[in-house]
C-alpha cells in the first residue's frame, strides 16, 4: 500500500475551529477521603491520537487535512479514501480510542485517582486545542498526555510535541494558560513489551505449525523515510532509534516465545504503509515483498505481529488484514495475525505506571524508570531529538 498519510503534515495547516460535535470526557468520581492521588499535580490525563473520519462524508476532508501543504491531488487521495469506503467510511481508530479511554479511566479509578481522562486528536474531532479549551473552561489547567504511538521518530513523537506546542500557543493567544507534559516514549516500557510478547506467543501456538523451518514471525511497523529514521533519537545519539527499538523488541519477543514454547523461532522486521515519491528511500522490506520471499524459501506459515501499532486502526485493518492477507492467500501461505495491544490489561496498567512515574517527576521525587528491552527514554526529550527535517517548529515537552 502507498498512503499519503504517513508523511508528516504541516501542523499550521491542520488547525481547526471549535467543533460542534460533542465528545464528552470521562468524568471523575470521588476518591475516598484521605487517599493520596498519585497523579497529582496534574488535573487531567489526555489521550492524544491521530484521529480518523466517522463517516463517508468526512473521509476526503480528513485526508485533505492530513496532507495539507503537500500538493497531493484529490485523485491520489481518492485511492486512499477507497480503503475507508471499504469500511463504510468510518475509521476504526476512534472507537479504539474510546475503548482505551474507558480502560485508562478504569485503571486510574482502581488505583484511587480522581482525575478525568480527556481525548484530543491531530487530524479529526475532537481536536487537541478544542479539548484543552473546553477543559480550561471547567477549571482544569495542568495536563499529562499519553500519545497513541510508542516509538521514537519525528512522526511518532516530535510531531505530537509540535501539536502540543501549537495548541498551547493557540490558547495563550486567547488569554487561556495551560501546562501540558507527556509521558516518555514507551516502546521500551515492560508493560508494552510483555503484552506484545504474550500475544505473539499465543499466536504461534494458534498457528499450529510444529516445524520451525516452516514457520516465520513477521514483526510489522509503519515505514518512514530513511532520513527520518537516520535522525530518530537524541541529537547527540547515533540515530536510527526508530528502527533499533522495533528490532530490539522483535528479538526479545522471539527469545521469550522460544523459551516458553521450547522452540527455535525465526523472524524479521518488515514495514507497511510506504508513502512519498518513488525517488525517496523508505524503510524496507514491505510486508508483501517479505511474504513472497518467505514463500520462495519454503515457509508455509507466517505469524504477522503489528508491534509498531497500539491498536487495530486503518494501517492494520487494511494493510495487513486485507492486502497482506490477500498476498499470503495467493502464495499459499497460512497467515496468523497477532492482535495489537489495544486495551490489554498489562499494556493499560503499564501506561498508568508511566502516568504515575511522570507525576512523581513533576513533584520532584526520585523516580525509577523501568525498561525492557533497552534503555528508558526521558520524559523531557533531549536537544535535537527526532528533528523536523522540513522546517523547525516549536515543540513542547523537550529541552529544545
Amino acid at each position: 500500500m502507498t498512503s499519503p498519510i504517513a508523511d508528516p503534515p504541516d501542523p499550521e495547516a491542520t488547525a481547526a475551529t471549535p467543533t460542534e460535535r460533542e465528545f464528552d470526557p470521562v468524568e471523575p468520581e470521588p476518591v475516598p477521603e484521605g487517599d493520596e492521588d498519585t497523579v497529582r499535580p496534574y488535573d487531567a490525563v489526555l489521550l492524544l491520537s491521530f484521529g480518523g473520519p466517522e463517516s463517508r462524508e468526512e473521509v476526503m476532508p480528513f485526508l485533505r487535512r492530513v496532507t495539507a501543504g503537500r500538493d497531493i491531488p484529490d485523485e491520489r487521495l481518492e485511492e486512499v479514501a477507497h480503503h475507508y469506503y471499504l469500511m463504510g467510511g468510518r475509521s476504526p481508530i476512534n472507537d479504539q480510542n474510546r475503548a482505551l479511554l474507558d480502560a485508562l479511566h478504569a485503571e486510574l479509578r482502581r488505583r484511587g485517582s480522581a482525575v478525568p481522562v480527556l481525548w484530543g486528536n491531530r487530524n479529526a474531532e475532537p481536536f487537541l486545542a478544542d479539548t484543552l479549551r473546553e477543559a480550561h473552561g471547567r477549571g482544569l489547567r495542568r495536563f499529562l498526555v499519553i500519545t497513541t504511538s510508542a516509538y521514537s521518530s519525528y512522526s511518532s513523537c516530535r510531531q505530537y510535541r509540535e501539536d502540543i506546542a501549537a495548541a498551547v500557543a493557540s490558547l495563550a493567544d486567547e488569554g487561556l494558560e495551560v501546562v501540558v507534559d507527556k509521558v516518555r516514549p514507551y516502546a521500551t516500557h515492560p508493560g508494552f513489551a510483555r503484552a506484545n510478547t504474550r500475544l505473539v506467543t499465543d499466536a504461534i501456538r494458534e498457528a499450529g505449525q510444529p516445524d520451525d523451518d516452516r514457520l516465520r514471525v513477521a514483526f510489522v511497523t509503519h515505514s518512514i523515510p530513511m532520513g527520518m529514521d537516520d535522525t530518530s533519537g537524541p541529537g547527540d545519539g547515533e540515530g536510527n532509534l526508530y528502527w533499533h527499538q522495533h528490532d530490539e523488541l522483535g528479538h526479545v519477543i522471539l527469545d521469550e516465545a522460544g523459551i516458553t514454547l521450547d522452540r527455535n523461532l525465526h523472524g524479521a522486521l518488515v514495514f507497511c504503509s510506504r508513502s512519498g515519491p518513488p525517488s525517496q528511500p523508505w524503510l524496507e522490506p514491505d510486508i508483501n515483498d517479505h511474504l513472497r520471499h518467505l514463500a520462495g524459501q519454503g515457509v508455509t506459515d507466517v505469524v504477522v505481529a503489528p508491534i509498531g501499532f497500539v491498536s487495530d486502526h486503518m494501517e492494520v485493518r487494511y494493510d495487513l488484514d486485507v492486502e497482506a492477507a490477500e498476498t499470503a492467500d495467493e502464495l499459499g501461505l497460512r497467515m496468523t495475525r497477532v492482535p495489537t495491544v489495544g486495551v490489554d490489561a498489562e499494556f493499560v496498567s503499564g501506561l498508568i505506571d508511566l502516568v504515575e512515574e511522570r507525576a512523581a517527576e513533576a513533584r520532584g521525587e526520585t523516580v525509577a524508570h523501568p525498561a525492557w528491552p533497552g534503555a528508558a527514554m526521558p520524559s523531557i526529550c533531549r536537544p535535537g531529538c527526532c528533528p523536523n527535517l522540513r522546517v523547525a517548529r516549536p515543540a513542547a515537552c523537550g529541552a529544545d
